[in-house]
């Protein structure tokens, strides 16, 4: 079960426009986060969760998308995220930022696993504007946004291929816009 949920869990930068999620499914998605790993148990992690439309297309313009894809523009019109969790440290808790990037890693990855659960789909975004997300969500001057989470109900294909013979990683589509994501061989990944 939990190797479907993975296979299932894929970078989504294609939603279904009209779904809407609502605050609750995404508190419960921060609710499993409770239960993960910290480093040294500091739990320094906090969460901004936006799903009310206008405040989602705000943190949608900061953020950016696809790097490897240079003439696409994802997601495309119409095609957003439902839903943002912003996954923060509190620098009071817990200063050292590089210490803690595991945790965020942990964070992320159990709630997308929670949302592919529940018939949904993310994407861990890490490049984004983060002064200006910072102050369009008024976070205190100790909370820094570290990754968004975008959230909705996918609206695209993907397809998990394997790595070339050049070794290439680098995802991308074809001409009709299926994802298509390179993968290593597990006899690849073993020292």
């Amino acid at each position: 079960m939990l190797k479907e949920l993975v296979l299932k869990n894929r970078s989504f930068r294609g939603y279904d426009g009209s779904f809407q999620l609502s605050r609750g499914e995404l508190l419960e998605l921060v609710d499993l986060t409770r239960y993960t790993a910290s480093t040294v148990n500091a739990q320094p992690l906090k969460y901004y969760i936006a799903c009310e439309r206008e405040e989602v297309e705000k943190i949608l313009s900061l953020t950016l998308w696809a790097k490897a894809l240079k003439d696409v523009q994802l997601p495309h019109p119409g095609m957003g995220p439902s839903a943002f969790i912003v996954i923060c440290q509190d620098m009071s808790i817990g200063s050292g930022t590089t210490r803690f990037l595991r945790d965020i890693g942990i964070a992320a990855q159990t709630i997308l696993l929670g949302a592919v659960e529940k018939g949904l789909g993310g994407c861990m975004i890490g490049s984004f504007r983060k002064p200006e997300l910072k102050e369009l969500l008024s976070l205190p001057e100790e909370i820094e946004p570290n990754l968004v989470l975008a959230l909705g109900k996918p609206a695209e294909k993907i397809v998990l291929t394997e790595v070339s013979a050049d070794g290439d990683t680098t995802y991308y589509r074809d001409e009709n816009d299926v994802h298509y994501v390179p993968k290593r061989k597990l006899e690849d990944l073993i020292l």
